[in-house]
């Protein structure tokens, strides 16, 4: 008896052991991925194939890179930040909150007009000087948001240029994330909407009844890139992995250009 007693504490103990060093392994291996709203489908179907594989866990926080930005500035324990544009992951490179000689361009990405599956609008020449402000007459036009979100920067570059953003600024229903802008118009809050060619791509209850000239606005790239002080080995594991065969053809899936 007094023996089985002793086999018990000593397994007890043993299983307690390895408890304490298997939290902390894994915790190790799990990887906080801060992405650019557009990528969610994208990036959560390429986090389980790395899941799969053994490689880790993928832990990802999709919004508006303005906001994962801002969030990583203020300390949240991200380990990898994809932006949708060149200016967010600036401003962390100048704050020295990326690992520099980590940092790469994964991504392109095209800019469309959007209308409700059911609208009557067909095709519109986008164009210098096109009819943007008539087409709206009293609505709104969704987008993210100009002053920080990428899309919707994008989307006032071109509009700009395009020489029509002056009689649309005061008709912009400016969304949080390029996401949320895609919503509006699929609930047909909004007859026409400003989104990334991939986002319309996923839904059935909008249409793309135009793409901006590329030369309309900057490159759409997306540049991805470690965080300083939180680059472990699940970390530099996930991002390598970015660049596998298997991960762009998940990329290219959803209709992404890649690098």
């Amino acid at each position: 008896m007094r023996n089985t007693g002793l086999v018990i504490v000593v397994a007890a103990v043993v299983m307690a052991l390895c408890a304490g060093f298997s939290a902390p392994a894994r915790a190790a291996d799990q990887v906080m991925v801060f992405a650019a709203a557009s990528l969610t489908n994208a990036l959560t179907d390429i986090g389980k194939i790395f899941d799969e594989k053994g490689k880790g866990t993928a832990v990802p926080s999709f919004a508006s890179s303005s906001t994962l930005a801002k969030q990583i500035e203020n300390g949240a324990p991200a380990n990898v930040f994809i932006s949708a544009d060149e200016e967010w992951m600036n401003h962390l490179a100048e704050k020295r909150l990326i690992v520099p000689e980590s940092r790469f361009n994964l991504l392109g990405n095209r800019l469309v007009l959007i209308a409700p599956a059911g609208s009557d609008l067909k095709k519109v020449d986008i164009a210098k000087g096109f009819p943007l402000a008539k087409m709206l007459g009293s609505d709104l036009m969704a987008t993210g948001d100009p002053d920080h979100v990428p899309a919707g920067k994008y989307a006032k570059g071109a509009l700009q240029k395009l020489g029509v953003w002056a009689e649309v600024d005061g008709k912009l229903a400016r969304a949080d994330n390029v996401r949320a802008a895609l919503a509006l118009v699929e609930r047909g809050e909004c007859p026409l909407g400003i989104v990334y060619s991939t986002d319309a791509a996923l839904s059935q209850k909008v249409k793309v009844v135009g793409t901006f000239p590329e030369d309309s606005h900057p490159p759409i790239t997306y540049p991805a890139a470690l965080i300083a002080g939180k680059d472990t080995s699940g970390a530099r594991a996930f991002l390598d992995f970015l660049k596998t065969p298997e991960a762009k053809a998940v990329f290219q899936k959803y209709g992404f250009a890649v690098r």
